[in-house]
């Protein structure tokens, strides 16, 4: 079977501790990772996590500067199996939505939907405007799916890190990449 290869962009939203145990659990999946963080992820990550920047860019097989425009992701020639975009900031939906792609998680996410590749948004905000509210069914009538993180308590989670691995485990589902932290439904 064929090593996958997705793609994950980081932007500024409230969430980083979901993209440093989704790039975790990437690593164990062996899937191929590609990354790339905003200037606003860099800084929202020294604000939520422990973690340096060079740690969580570690976790991946390739790294992008968000300003070269021109790196593979941004061609529909270079072959992925899909990317998350987690956490998605408001801002970045919204420039998903109009096709405004002025950095390279944009134009990466816009090269996604165009090729008609798995587009997963891991959308944080809250409460939602009804303009964030367009954008995310607007984009998701474009192929995106719409993934925010938000909390299941039938699996009984004891600590925010185990709700955090819940949300891993869905947006890895999307990817049919198997999480074995993830503990499903059993009615």
């Amino acid at each position: 079977m064929k090593q996958k290869r997705l793609l994950v962009g980081i932007s500024g939203a409230s969430g980083m501790p979901i993209a440093v145990e989704l790039l975790r659990a990437l690593k164990v999946s062996q899937t191929e990772v590609h990354l790339i963080c905003t200037d606003s992820a860099v800084k929202t990550l020294s604000l939520e996590t422990d973690n340096p920047i060079n740690e969580i860019q570690s976790l991946a097989d390739a790294v992008y500067d968000s300003h070269n425009i021109g790196a593979s992701p941004a061609s529909g020639s270079f072959p992925m199996d899909g990317m998350a975009v987690v956490p998605c900031s408001m801002k970045t939906l919204a420039g998903i939505h109009s096709g405004y792609s002025d950095n390279l998680l944009l134009r990466a996410a816009d090269v996604t939907l165009k090729e008609r590749r798995k587009l997963v948004l891991v959308t944080r905000e809250c409460p939602l405007s009804n303009i964030h509210l367009r954008n995310m069914y607007e984009v998701s009538q474009a192929g995106a799916v719409i993934l925010p993180p938000v909390l299941s308590y039938y699996n009984r989670p004891q600590s925010v890190e185990e709700m955090t691995r819940h949300i891993v485990g869905k947006i890895l589902d999307q990817f049919e990449i198997e999480f074995n932290e993830f503990r499903r439904w059993e009615g």
